[in-house]
């Protein structure tokens, strides 16, 4: 998705980290997670996401390969400085290439896995992407991997709206070059 980055410049450049609020000429305004409801529709209600982002005892990579039944090369792939998995990061296209297409006669273990991969896709590269360009931070597949049900009874919107204000304080560094997180709001 392509941001308009003059507009995330000069909206950061009115952004007060002290309040989180825009200072315009109108007065203040800020993001409500009213507006992160209805532009998303994602649920405000339900349990905070507070898992851990601590490394499992046996490490991303186990954590992973026995919930997707994918096993993680710990060598980059010619032409990538760093493996799939570096530093608590995995590199969503290369669990896309890795999966591939679902079959037409998947069973429903494979369903799952692609459904699994498709919410890995949408959380990592839409709804909190990071700066590096296709890499998710490993802690958000505590709950992905996780209950079903769990999944659902989330607040997606509440950690939408949290990572959004994150994201600008951060931008307010004249030091920072880049945004991450869900800037489409």
């Amino acid at each position: 998705m392509e941001m308009d980055n003059n507009l995330l410049t000069a909206m950061v450049e009115r952004w007060r980290k002290e309040t989180h609020t825009f200072h315009l000429l109108e007065g203040e305004m800020t993001i409500t997670l009213k507006d992160v409801a209805m532009l998303t529709e994602l649920p405000i209600d339900g349990d905070a996401i507070i898992e851990s982002s601590q490394k499992p005892l046996n490490g991303w990579g186990q954590f992973i390969s026995e919930r997707l039944g994918i096993n993680i090369p710990e060598e980059a792939e010619e032409g990538r400085r760093v493996p799939p998995l570096h530093k608590s990061m995995l590199l969503i296209p290369w669990l896309v290439r890795t999966v591939g297409e679902l079959p037409e006669d998947a069973t429903d273990a494979q369903i799952e896995r692609y459904a699994r991969i498709y919410l890995i896709c949408l959380v990592g590269g839409f709804l909190f992407p990071n700066k590096s360009g296709g890499n998710m931070h490993c802690m958000w597949l505590r709950v992905l991997l996780g209950d079903w049900d769990e999944i659902g009874r989330k607040s997606w919107g509440s950690a939408c709206l949290a990572m959004i204000y994150s994201e600008l304080c951060k931008c307010t560094d004249p030091k920072t070059k880049q945004a991450g997180g869900p800037m489409f709001i």
